[in-house]
């Protein structure tokens, strides 16, 4: 319905004088809003299309109803157009667009190959560092999982340059097998460079010729009765194989994306995988904004252009879809243009291809599936948090500890899992904190990160993107020592703050590397996810304090009497119902338990009344 007070929009009287090049449109509303813009071959043709009688889509027509004024762009070249619609779409975010929330900057492997000893590392942004870069990957998470088994495999460092200078002795990554220690010599140049090759060799796809250098080197090395060296070529050999078997594509050896678009009941989820040198690098998944009474070709037109026209972005030679686009050689030509060679988008597909596209299909129905059982509130909780923190992109798993204890009395450390589902509590896991002083949170608080991402680093579990602790700036730099200690890199901290009152919504929160703390209004969703992280954290580590508690005073009053076996503890508490009531009990009641003598009963009884006569 036109707005009151508005002239309604003369379309004939606009079409009269509009011209047939290619260029961009803005639609307005009455109050000079942009509420869609478009691209088009011809600029006539195409906004005619809009003013027609009996318009098939209801969202069409809601739109058309509210035009007020139309702003055109003339380009030359239709190329050209498709670029400056996905800058001021990205720009304006107009309501009728469907619309990407995009991340900042995309992830690569870095190998600085311009130092005596180089190092593999995540990287963002302008690629200005000497050595090669490996990539894009699809998210953080999926160089951390890369570089998690390239250090299984090669050793190689993943150190910051400042840590590896001042190292004297190896750090806690060559105690568990992860770096070969070339800071303190414990490997030759020569052989180190060698790890360093493989691994370029693994990240260029090429891990048979890998494989092929690490037999001749386990054969050598037998030979050499080197038997203990032939033996870490042969585990390096499995494990290589291993991978292949996980990451590598049948069938293909080149870069290509397969990307899958599925709507449901007005939400829209696009899948993307990334196979890069014949190796699948892993996946993402988006739900663009606006995407109610979109269809699935829609949705995939709306997404390719803002994804791979956007800045920084590398395009594969060859990009797999699940539906097809009206304007798909157009968008090839663009995409070509950009990218610099040939880029072709297909999806009539067989044999192999085909499958892929169905395993990026049924991953967007099971993400689709999720978000409509209910955890939207999450999602878009996790998306608040990502604007909260200014992260480069959504995080997927996020890991709060807190430390619980009475006085000092039985530390617990607790470690709790959330990913945009809500919690993951197969992944909770707790820590009784062993020989620190009582009382010192810092010392317990670092025994329990150092205890969860060593075993992390050994393959038992994932790394988060956010990393939460329970307390101010000494906690944060805590856990900021012990991920440098570890070599992790790329995970977010955070450290909250309660204050002396402890009240809900007072929270002060500390992000590693910002000087000033962060303080977000009570209403933010994004406080509101920290909170929940934080209370479930603190519930966790109570729960697992109080029954370590209850197990020491249970273990120190009657374990130290002597003739007093399991069997026996066991029953006199069973008999009681609890150890305060075998407290209170006299010499006689303790005697009438079986297998308690009069001996053993004045020995209980001494213990809970050392300066009183029995009797």
């Amino acid at each position: 319905m036109a707005d009151m007070g508005e002239p309604e929009f003369d379309s004939r009287e606009f079409l009269k004088t509009l011209t047939s090049r290619p260029g961009v449109y803005r639609m307005m509303d009455g109050a000079g809003k942009v509420i869609y813009v478009g691209k088009a071959r011809n600029l006539k043709r195409r906004l005619a299309s809009y003013f027609r009688k009996n318009l098939s889509s209801p969202k069409t027509r809601s739109m058309v109803a509210q035009i007020r004024r139309v702003e055109i762009t003339i380009t030359h070249t239709e190329n050209e157009a498709l670029i400056l619609e996905n800058n001021i779409i990205k720009e304006l975010k107009p309501r009728y667009n469907i619309l990407l929330r995009d991340d900042k900057s995309y992830p690569y492997i870095h190998l600085s190959t311009g130092h005596r000893h180089p190092r593999l590392t995540l990287h963002r942004g302008a690629k200005r560092g000497k050595g090669r870069y490996f990539g894009p990957y699809p998210s953080a998470g999926a160089v951390r999982e890369t570089l998690n088994l390239m250090q299984k495999l090669f050793r190689v460092r993943q150190c910051e340059d400042s840590f590896y200078a001042n190292r004297s002795r190896p750090c806690l990554q060559y105690q568990i097998e992860r770096c070969s220690a070339p800071c303190t010599g414990a490997i030759d140049d020569d052989r180190y460079l060698e790890e360093v090759r493989h691994a370029e060799l693994f990240l260029e796809g090429r891990s048979n010729a890998v494989i092929d250098r690490l037999v001749e080197r386990m054969q050598a090395a037998s030979a050499a009765l080197e038997f203990e060296q032939a033996a870490r070529y042969r585990d390096q050999i499995a494990t290589l194989r291993r991978v292949q078997e996980r990451q590598y594509v049948s069938g293909s050896g080149g870069d290509l994306d397969v990307v899958a678009a599925r709507v449901r009941n007005g939400v829209g989820c696009v899948q993307l995988f990334s196979i890069r040198n014949g190796r699948n690098l892993g996946n993402r998944c988006w739900f663009p904004r606006h995407t109610d009474r979109a269809d699935a070709s829609e949705l995939l037109a709306a997404f390719l252009p803002q994804y791979y026209l956007g800045s920084g972005r590398e395009i594969p030679p060859e990009i797999l879809l699940n539906q097809p686009l009206e304007e798909s050689e157009w968008l090839a030509g663009a995409l070509t243009e950009r990218a610099g060679g040939r880029v072709v988008l297909r999806h009539r597909l067989r044999g192999e291809r085909r499958r892929w596209v169905q395993m990026a299909e049924a991953n967007a129905d099971a993400a689709l599936e999720t978000m409509l059982a209910g955890k939207s509130n999450m999602r878009h909780r996790f998306e608040a948090l990502q604007e909260a923190l200014e992260l480069e992109e959504l995080p997927r798993r996020i890991e709060c500890f807190d430390i619980s204890h009475t006085f000092g009395e039985s530390p617990v450390g607790a470690c709790v899992v959330f990913d945009i589902n809500g919690p993951v509590k197969s992944d909770y896991r707790r820590f009784n904190i062993r020989q620190v002083a009582a009382g010192d949170d810092y010392a317990a608080l670092q025994q329990a990160l150092l205890r969860r991402y060593t075993r992390v680093k050994k393959g038992e579990g994932k790394l988060p993107d956010v990393l939460i602790v329970d307390g101010g700036k000494g906690q944060l730099s805590q856990a900021a020592r012990v991920l440098e200690e570890l070599q992790i890199t790329g995970v977010t901290l955070l450290g909250i703050a309660k204050g002396p009152s402890r009240k809900p919504g007072r929270e002060t929160l500390f992000l590693s590397g910002c000087k000033r703390p962060l303080i977000l209004p009570g209403s933010s969703p994004a406080l509101h996810l920290i909170q929940q992280l934080d209370s479930e954290a603190h519930r966790f580590a109570i729960g697992g304090h109080r029954r370590q508690r209850g197990k020491a005073r249970t273990s120190s009053a009657l374990e130290e009497i002597r003739g007093l076996g399991p069997k026996r503890r066991r029953q006199l508490l069973q008999q009681f119902g609890g150890l305060q009531e075998v407290a209170r009990a006299g010499i006689d009641d303790l005697a009438r338990v079986s297998g308690i003598s009069r001996e053993l009963a004045e020995r209980i009884y001494e213990r809970f009344h050392p300066d009183r006569e029995g009797g």
